[in-house]
């Protein structure tokens, strides 16, 4: 039996991790927040599954040290990310300071393998087919703070067993981020913005998981960047199509145009975003609607042996029917 502790634990990936290492045997600490309804019920659910959870902020390096102590592996999945009402240093301060504290306690503690969370986020907007070699250009500050979150990751590799994750899109039970678009797809109230020819590579996250998993067993993975992706990316045509089959709805076939979508959320961002008011749209959201994504995971798979094995039409039901199970669909 090993000692997992997880960061961003009460997250939806983080959580799900957390679950299939206790399942295995591990003993896991997650370490999270409460700030949403959904890490709320993560945090009950993991501990019925007896994982303890300690709600540790990323700041605190003296509770961070004595979590750490005695861990064999640690997964960092704990990010600021979605906050459009914070100022640019709150993803800094988490999004690497916060790593800093974490490595350094790892360090010290002589953890066996630190796989760190990164981000697709990183790629900012890029055509044809991504892998590990492509170049970085973040276009928001989470993707930015991520990347350097990345490299000070890297820089530690001569004193900790380090790897980093790059992590696409994810899906699956658990999930509350598509919850959203699965309901007004349902409800009949969905519609395309823009063209619906932009791509998605989504993993779902029992992929994702193993992959992960597999980074902390293979000796050849340490030091390295890996790009984990699912089986193939498809359109958001074809994406919300399949939901559609899911939930028994179809989506309608007219669309609108992306440009005064974006207009409205650069206004909305500019006017309450000073105002620590998070707009009801903004740019970030409408990437949905406007990257494209074509993932290699070729090096993953001559490495880790990964291979994802959940396609699309699968994984949105399973979505579907955990959304139906929990009452939220």
């Amino acid at each position: 039996m090993n000692k997992v502790l997880i960061t961003g634990g009460t997250g939806f990936i983080g959580s799900r991790l957390a679950l299939h290492c206790r399942r295995a045997g591990h003993e896991v600490v997650a370490l999270g927040q409460t700030n949403t309804p959904a890490e709320q019920d993560n945090k009950g659910l993991l501990e019925r599954d007896g994982v303890e959870v300690d709600l540790v902020p990323m700041d605190d390096r003296g509770r961070l040290a004595r979590r750490v102590e005695g861990s064999d592996f640690v997964f960092h999945l704990a990010a600021a990310q979605h906050e459009a009402n914070v100022p640019d240093s709150h993803f800094r301060d988490v999004n690497v300071e916060g790593t800093r504290r974490l490595l350094d306690v790892c360090v010290d503690s002589g953890v066996r393998r630190f796989v760190h969370g990164s981000t697709i986020g990183v790629y900012g907007w890029q055509k044809g087919v991504i892998d590990e070699t492509s170049r970085t250009e973040p276009d928001n500050i989470y993707g930015i703070t991520k990347l350097e979150g990345e490299h000070l990751v890297m820089s530690y590799r001569d004193r900790l067993p380090v790897v980093a994750i790059r992590v696409s899109e994810t899906y699956g039970p658990g999930d509350r981020r598509l919850l959203k678009l699965f309901r007004a797809i349902q409800k009949g109230m969905f519609f395309v913005i823009g063209s619906g020819r932009n791509l998605h590579h989504l993993v779902h996250v029992d992929d994702l998981i193993s992959g992960m998993l597999r980074a902390c067993e293979v000796d050849g993975a340490r030091g390295e960047v890996f790009l984990l992706g699912g089986k193939r990316p498809l359109t958001t045509r074809e994406m919300v199509d399949t939901i559609g089959t899911a939930v028994g709805r179809k989506v309608p076939r007219w669309r609108v145009p992306l440009f005064p979508f974006v207009a409205a959320a650069f206004v909305m961002e500019h006017l309450l975003a000073p105002m620590g008011i998070q707009p009801p749209l903004h740019r970030r959201r409408l990437d949905f609607f406007r990257k494209s994504f074509t993932l290699s995971s070729a090096k993953a798979a001559r490495i880790l042996g990964y291979e994802p094995q959940v396609d699309f039409e699968q994984g949105a039901a399973e979505t579907a029917a955990w959304y139906r199970e929990q009452g939220l669909l």
